[in-house]
């Protein structure tokens, strides 16, 4: 079905694979409509109660294909800009938990995709960086703004303006990726973790996902609190929600 990716489906979770390994996974037109649309795709989907993303080879993703970006006319930039915040936003927004499993390079554009996810596990040879800088650019994938809500403005600063690359280690240290794991136990990590996810409630896990995306936006604490009361009263009324307080009441 995809000429860049591969989605493969099984117990509730979708592992979304980037398949571009030569050129180190990097995103050019075409790979980018496919994520979007394999992304849209899982988050329709009934069956699927969590989506794993990661890459083939050495690199989860290398960013935009810095190739194609020398041959697009100004209306071909500004498509492929906007067509990377529907992708973020398929990612952040959506019902589903998504976990990038960052296999090897994340950068530019893979940095953004994997902050845009609601957890990161990398492993141990993971490396992440912003490295626009280097060529008169900025992040344009959310990479100024997204790192920000999860770690000191000063952190960014310096990950933004050196455009260096930084260690799973480094990135766990600062609170951006949540787990790190050696790298032949990264994928058999990554589906127990998503194995039990898929255990809990999918509509707890998509009000949770909507509060805590909520909590990023520029809405005054009362409203947000209304929004969380919303969120319980509806879920208190679902059968689901009604049978295990009877349970644990009986302490069955």
């Amino acid at each position: 079905m995809y000429q860049y990716l591969t989605v493969e489906k099984r117990d509730g979770v979708a592992w979304i694979t980037f398949r571009r390994p030569g050129q180190l996974n990097a995103m050019n037109r075409v790979f980018m409509d496919e994520i979007v649309d394999a992304f849209h795709s899982v988050n329709q989907d009934e069956e699927v109660r969590v989506v794993l993303v990661t890459g083939e080879g050495r690199s989860f993703m290398a960013g935009a294909d810095i190739k194609e970006y020398a041959s697009q006319t100004d209306e071909e930039f500004l498509a492929f800009q906007k067509k990377g915040w529907q992708l973020y936003d398929e990612a952040e927004k959506g019902e589903k938990p998504f976990i990038a499993v960052v296999n090897g390079f994340a950068l530019g554009g893979g940095f953004e995709i994997a902050a845009a996810c609601d957890m990161i596990i990398a492993s141990e040879e993971a490396q992440f960086g912003l490295p626009e800088v280097h060529l008169g650019l900025v992040p344009g994938g959310g990479g100024t703004q997204r790192l920000i809500q999860k770690i000191g403005i000063n952190r960014v600063r310096e990950i933004l303006y050196l455009g260096g690359r930084y260690t799973a280690a480094k990135m766990l240290e600062w609170g951006i990726v949540n787990y790190i794991v050696p790298a032949e136990q990264l994928k058999d990590y990554a589906q127990e973790l998503a194995a039990k996810l898929a255990r809990r409630s999918p509509m707890a896990i998509a009000q949770l996902k909507k509060l805590a995306y909520l909590s990023t936006c520029p809405m005054g604490l009362e409203e947000r609190m209304e929004e969380e009361g919303k969120s319980l009263y509806m879920l208190f009324h679902t059968p689901l929600a009604q049978e295990k307080i009877k349970n644990f009441a009986n302490k069955k």
